[in-house]
């Protein structure tokens, strides 16, 4: 009954929490820090709370409640998914896109603040709504600075940002060559695309791998706790939960190698 109340008050919760995040607007600390909890971290954390409490009921063990419940939320991120790596994708390619443009307008003898202007109207999808904010930014008259400065926090792509900083420099002292450098980090922008598609296949099979691995193991582990728990009894005294704790740390230590080998080669390729 202990287990269960905590669950029941724990679905309130989230629920209120939910509420909350969907009305509260976004702030310029949430922009510029990535603090902004999202209805898919709600989602994530409310799982894990159930997962955990699930656990919990049918165990009676804390360690494995709370591994549990660690697992419910971060394997998702651990592991990763193919629609995020197809995201990160695009927003690679359109950050050389919207490159591109900011260098054509730039090379028109276009300001750099209307070259933003010019462009946002035509922005490509994966990065349009940072952009628009952007641009919005300008025609409020924030300083351009400052707006560079929330674009790059927000734009989750490391030749996104070398592109922002390079604005921000060109909007604190003029640069003559800040088109000829656009020009260099969309190529690599480009590039950086070209070994993405080269090396996704690879990545994906890893990731679909460690998905086998991972649903594997939770299926061993719930098939023991629902059909043979006297197996597992030794757990349930206080060394066998610091054992159960030891072997958690082992296999969190284990997803995130797996989940490392599904993401080296993109680490290599941003450094590029």
């Amino acid at each position: 009954m202990t287990a269960l109340a905590a669950l029941l008050g724990a679905g309130v919760g989230l629920g209120l929490l939910s509420i909350v995040a969907g009305l509260r607007p976004p702030t310029a600390v949430d922009r510029r820090f990535g603090a902004r909890f999202t209805r898919e971290h709600v989602i994530r954390l409310a799982i894990a709370v159930v997962v955990a409490a699930l656990a919990g009921l049918l165990t009676r063990w804390p360690v494995g409640a709370a591994l549990a419940g660690i697992g419910a939320y971060a394997l998702p991120i651990a592991l990763g998914t193919d629609k995020k790596a197809a995201r990160d994708l695009a927003r690679t390619e359109a950050v050389a896109v919207w490159t591109e443009m900011l260098r054509d307008n730039l090379s028109g003898a276009s300001g750099l603040e209307q070259s933003i202007l010019v462009t946002a109207q035509h922005a490509p999808a994966a990065i349009k709504e940072e952009i628009d904010d952007l641009a919005a930014a300008v025609r409020l008259g924030h300083r351009l600075p400052i707006a560079l400065t929330d674009l790059r926090a927000r734009l989750h792509d490391r030749t996104g940002r070398l592109v922002v900083r390079a604005l921000i420099q060109a909007s604190s002292r003029q640069s003559r060559q800040l088109a000829d450098l656009l020009t260099e980090l969309a190529s690599r922008a480009r590039a950086r695309a070209t070994l993405r598609l080269k090396i996704a296949p690879g990545h994906a099979k890893i990731r679909t791998n460690a998905r086998v691995i991972t649903g594997f193991t939770i299926l061993m582990a719930g098939g023991l706790i629902v059909f043979n728990p006297v197996f597992l009894a030794p757990y349930r005294s206080f060394g066998g939960q610091l054992t159960l704790l030891l072997v958690g740390a082992v296999f969190a230590v284990g997803f995130l190698g797996i989940a490392r080998l599904a993401r080296v080669g993109l680490t290599e390729g941003a450094r590029s």
